[in-house]
């Protein structure tokens, strides 16, 4: 072919597809301008049936002939012109298209476990709406035991819901896989509202100082008081004025075990699952076998009596009437090293605490002072109390303390500010603990109280709605107390140990604030 033959050829097969492209062109803007002239813009009402039948028939014809990407486009011109009355109209026309049952779905693919998965992250009442939704969703739910996980998860993360598992027999059915025997579907389902009312039933038992009182009675021959305490399911431990350590069965409240061999007042212990370790006004600390009784090391450090310790993962903090602060490394029971001394407090320091980040010690001179953990050195002091403090417990930002001042103030240990000062206590606060919910604290008065915490945060809440219920039973000092979602156990100079039940409450001529109680008494000999 002869080159100007050539050019030519090409020249017509491009004009050829220019005037193609302009011809679709073409239709496009012609069938958009057909559609969108006119009263429709403007105006509800539509054009005469015959034109628009027509039109619509030869628009329907052409966008049929387009691309997906044409027709998209298109289509995206198109809305754009339309008021706002219409885009209602297609958005309610689009909606019921565009949603997808994926739970009824998922399983007609075989995949059963996603839907169980997904509904797994339902709380209960979502749970409740859910069955209703249609049969495949109720199946689903039932097949997959989303009540038991529902379960599973709230004992695993509250340890008001473990708690209640582990004394009301359920945990056992709990936390097992499908291999083995589990209740049906419907046993978790009926139980998950029992829960409820229990947990509203403890509640308001708190509230109302409704509960159930155990005596313990250790009283000794030559002196008087229960100074520290502290407890499991199985057991307490307690430091008496007449330098012993008594460990008591929780359920029969018999002494099991007596340990002896500090020469002055326990005024302090603390004990995990192999060692206990207390403190004493005879100036040492002692470390003894949890099991045997025997004594695995004898710290002699202070000059004046202990009067407080702590002690977690390898390290060991110990105050003193010494004033000073003692931190010491624990490889082993028998093998505790002094790291550092802090000094600073121009009183005895009487209480001290700690995490990873902050050892915080509270003393008579009225102050509080906060020490790096890593480093030892002295970071900052908290003032505020008018007297000095005797008690305080620490963790996350919160610190919470007692003084003789009769006051409990709440503290932010980074900035130092005191958030909340709680009056209520007729003599020195002598002991205090706090968990997410209550402050319950102790004083000379002979009174335990039960704070609200979240309300005491809250800078809005007014102070006469702090306080929730006062407790009296002890006739002397309350020296100690520790709680849980379901008791608190306390010790006073009145030689008794007393176990406040809010869980096993009998209602039978029970009046709020005192209860009936069982007694069990030791005489030491």
């Amino acid at each position: 072919m002869e080159p100007e033959m050539e050019d030519k050829t090409l020249e017509q097969m491009n004009s050829t597809f220019m005037d193609s492209q302009t011809d679709e062109r073409s239709k496009k803007t012609t069938v958009f301008k057909t559609i969108t002239n006119g009263p429709m813009t403007g105006s509800r009402k539509r054009p005469s049936e015959g034109n628009y039948e027509k039109e619509k028939e030869v628009c329907i014809q052409l966008f049929d002939q387009w691309s997906e990407a044409d027709q998209v486009e298109f289509v995206e011109h198109l809305i754009s012109r339309m008021c706002h009355y219409q885009h209602g109209h297609i958005n309610s026309y689009l909606k019921p298209m565009l949603q997808r049952d994926f739970i009824t779905a998922l399983p007609a693919q075989g995949l059963d476990h996603i839907a169980e998965n997904i509904l797994s992250f339902l709380d209960a009442r979502s749970l409740c709406s859910a069955e209703l939704v249609c049969k495949e969703w109720q199946r689903v739910i039932s097949e997959g035991m989303l009540w038991k996980k529902l379960i599973e998860r709230m004992v695993r993360t509250d340890p008001l819901w473990k708690g209640l598992s582990e004394r009301h027999q359920w945990e056992k059915y709990l936390f097992k896989n499908r291999t083995t025997e589990v209740p049906p579907n419907s046993y978790y389902r009926s139980l998950y509202p029992k829960i409820i009312q229990d947990i509203e039933t403890i509640e308001a038992n708190w509230r109302c100082g409704r509960h159930n009182l155990q005596r313990i009675q250790c009283r000794s021959e030559n002196s008087k008081g229960v100074y520290c305490l502290q407890y499991d399911d199985d057991k307490i431990i307690s430091g008496l004025r007449d330098n012993s350590i008594k460990i008591w069965d929780k359920q029969s409240l018999e002494c099991l075990k007596i340990l002896t061999g500090h020469t002055g007042s326990v005024l302090c212990l603390q004990y995990d699952e192999r060692v206990i370790v207390t403190g004493s006004s005879d100036s040492t600390v002692r470390v003894w076998d949890v099991n045997t009784g025997e004594v695995l090391n004898t710290l002699i450090h202070h000059n004046e009596a202990v009067l407080h310790l702590r002690f977690c993962n390898g390290l060991m903090v110990t105050c003193s009437k010494d004033r000073s602060i003692a931190v010491w490394d624990m490889a082993s029971p028998t093998d505790i090293s002094l790291r550092r001394v802090l000094v600073g407090h121009r009183a005895a320091v009487n209480v001290v605490d700690f995490d990873d980040k902050y050892i915080v010690s509270a003393s008579g001179d009225r102050t509080i002072k906060v020490w790096s953990t890593s480093t030892c050195e002295f970071v900052r002091t908290l003032n505020g109390h008018k007297r000095g403090i005797a008690c305080l417990q620490y963790r996350d930002r919160l610190v919470v303390s007692g003084s003789s001042d009769n006051t409990i103030r709440l503290w932010d240990i980074e900035c130092g500010a005191c958030l909340r000062v709680l009056e209520g206590h007729e003599e020195l606060v002598r002991c205090i603990r706090f968990d997410n919910k209550r402050i319950v604290s102790g004083a000379y008065d002979g009174k335990i109280k039960v704070w609200d915490l979240q309300a005491a945060l809250d800078p809005r809440a007014p102070a006469s709605t702090l306080c929730l219920r006062t407790l009296v039973e002890h006739s002397g000092r309350v020296f100690r107390l520790q709680f849980d979602e379901f008791q608190i156990i306390s010790s006073s100079h009145d030689d008794t140990i007393l176990i406040w039940d809010f869980l096993n409450v009998s209602t039978n001529g029970q009046t709020e604030g005192r209860s009936p109680s069982r007694t069990y008494t030791y005489i030491s000999r």
